[in-house]
Parts: structure tokens; sequence; C-alpha cells
């Protein structure tokens, strides 16, 4: 029997998504160079619990072909493979045409007119892996509750008021892919509570500030719901109402899409989050926040005012979190990314030393090693 005295969560935006559907699922049975790339980047770290960002999927988590042949073919293979019994693929609603126009009048359209934003449902779809037990009585989501009903909503305004009208409003979920508490049963017999999300990105906007509004409030959602007292509004899929149970242990993951001194949208949201006395404020903000020495090694970001030390983008941005709860002792912590030259370096850089989506991702492995 194996012994454990931590336990490795990690988060890793894998890029993994595609224009058209099939098309990941094409390039998995190709044995296509991206994930197998991917691949021995997660057995290099070998966490225990990983959220996959960014990786297509039916949608509906009907089918999890895609997953058991990316565990299968890629992850189980070689010298280094690691094997991930219990998986997951969340519902998603990025490509889930809305019931009405969400920009206006005419017949709603994908990507646009997506509760989610995907020119097909399950597009930037996100799953979750584990080598422990994951506890599918206890899960609660939140894909399906309504941006209006959170109070005092940051929604976008224009000159002439609200720039969603009353019938999107009416259908139009705050998630833009799912927030989710999925818990996972430790070795120790202590029940983690995973809460994942992938809130939209600050971009493609007007000055209304849709995406910025929606990414500002998507963090929000779990800031309340860790927070007794906080939550007692959110109402979860099945109707459930409230925050996570007072003293559960929980780590929020996820690409958050949110850089507290550095690029687009609403820094307050994250600064507050990542400031929150719930957390284990040494990896949010302190010693074992995740770093590595890759950031270093990119040219052209004199302008930002972040460390390229806790860099999880190669746009040099802090992106990519593992935030444990004040109740979990972190351990130690990391960001893989490998300067040029370096070990592993050509997972992360071209020939000419920049930065190349599709040899791997544009985002990096975070990893957090918690306490047992």
């Amino acid at each position: 029997m194996m012994s454990f005295s931590k336990v490795r969560v990690a988060t890793f935006n894998v890029a993994l998504d595609r224009a058209r559907p099939g098309q990941l699922a094409a390039d998995l049975a190709a044995g296509h160079r991206q994930p197998r790339n991917i691949a021995r980047i997660v057995q290099h770290i070998r966490p225990d619990v990983l959220l996959l960002n960014e990786f297509d999927h039916d949608g509906e988590s009907r089918d999890d072909h895609h997953l058991r042949r990316f565990c299968a073919d890629y992850l189980a293979v070689g010298e280094r493979g690691i094997e991930y019994p219990y998986r997951y693929l969340v519902p998603t609603n990025t490509g889930l045409l809305a019931p009405v126009a969400l920009h206006g009048a005419g017949i709603p359209t994908l990507p646009g007119d997506g509760l989610g934003f995907g020119a097909f449902h399950g597009q930037y779809g996100f799953a979750v892996l584990s080598r422990f037990p994951l506890l599918f009585d206890r899960m609660r989501s939140f894909q399906s509750f309504l941006w209006r009903n959170m109070p005092g909503a940051r929604l976008p305004m224009t000159e002439s008021g609200s720039y969603y009208g009353a019938e999107a409003l009416a259908v139009l979920p705050l998630s833009s892919k799912n927030h989710l508490d999925l818990p996972v049963r430790l070795p120790n017999g202590r029940v983690l509570h995973l809460l994942a999300c992938h809130p939209a990105p600050p971009i493609d906007e007007g000055p209304e500030r849709r995406n910025s509004c929606r990414n500002h409030d998507e963090l929000r959602l779990w800031h309340d719901y860790v927070s007794p007292g906080r939550g007692d509004y959110l109402v979860d899929d099945a109707g459930n109402r409230g925050g996570l149970d007072p003293g559960s242990d929980f780590v929020i993951l996820g690409d958050l899409n949110a850089d507290p001194q550095d690029g687009d949208g609403f820094r307050a949201g994250i600064q507050a989050l990542l400031a929150d006395t719930a957390l284990n404020r040494s990896v949010a903000l302190g010693r074992l926040r995740p770093a590595s020495r890759g950031g270093f090694a990119l040219r052209g970001m004199s302008s930002r005012r972040g460390s390229p030390r806790f860099w999880t983008h190669s746009q040099g941005l802090r992106l990519d979190y593992v935030l444990p709860g004040r109740s979990l002792q972190a351990l130690a912590s990391g960001v893989y990314w490998q300067a040029p030259g370096e070990t592993d370096g050509e997972l992360f850089w071209n020939r000419r030393g920049w930065p190349e989506r599709k040899d791997s991702s544009d985002h990096r492995l975070v990893w957090v090693d918690i306490a047992l």
C-alpha cells in the first residue's frame, strides 16, 4: 500500500482547444506533438489532483472518450507514465447557444450568443483528473446560476443603460464555463473541496467592459462561497442554497484570467481574493507563492509591474492559481517553466527563444504540495 505524507494539487491550461468539434479527438488519435509535450510536463510534475483548462469535449460530459485517450495514450505511457483512475469532464456553458440574442435583436448565433463564448458546445471546456476518489454524491455546480441574481452584480453598462436587455439577463448565467465544487477523498480520509473554474478573459470587449465585469463577478462567486454568510444567496444546479460549509478544507484552482498587477480587467477582484484571510496567505501572497525562473527569459515585457517569478502565462502575466484554504498546510509550490537551454526548455520556447503555444501551451502548470 502506498503511503502519502502530502498531496500535490495542480492546475494547467493545456490549450487543447480546437477550431472545430472532433478536431481534438483526431489530433489525439494521430499522436499529435502538442498533447505529447503536455503529457511530458504533467509526468514531470506528477500532480495527484489536476485541473485541465481548455480541454475540448462534448459540452455535457456524456462521453469522456477524449479524456480517456489522453490519459491512456499520453499520460500513462513511458517510464514516467502516471495514471489517473478518477476523472471528470465538467459540463460547460461554452458554445451553448442562448435561446435569445444576447447582444441585441435577431437570431442567436455562435460564438457571440453562446452562454459562454465558444464556436461549438464544449470548446474551451475543462476536466478534473485525480489519483484519489472523487465524491460525486457531494458535488455542487453553479453552471446555471444567473448573473443578475448575484447581489450587487457588476453588470456591464452603456451610456443608455444596461448592456444586456431583460431577455438576455433572464437566461445569462454568471459562469462563462462552470463553477464546480468537487470533493476528493484524500488518503488520510479528509475531504478536500476542489473549487474549479475558468472565468471569462477580460478581452474582446467594448467600453461596456462586459467580459471584465463577468470575470470580476466569477471570481467573486468563489470569494463569497468560502466566506461564511456571504454566499447565502447562491443556489446550485440542484437547487441547494448557500456557500461552503464552515470548517471545510478547500482549494480554489484554475486559469482565473486575472493578474493582480498587470493586464486587462478589474484588478480589485483578484486582489481582494488573494488578500482574504480565508486563504493560506503564504501561498496567495507570501513566501510559498508559486514561482519559476522561466519568465525572466521573456523579452519586451519591461512595462509589467509584476515580477517574472510569478508569471504563469507567456505574455508576462500571473493568471493561473492553486489557492488552498487557511486550514491547509502548504509545504512547497512552483510554476513549471524552464528557461531556454535548460532541460525540457524546448517544451516552452522555439528555436528563436520565443514562447510558442503550438509546442505545448501559452500557460504554465502551477502546483502546490499540501500536507496530509
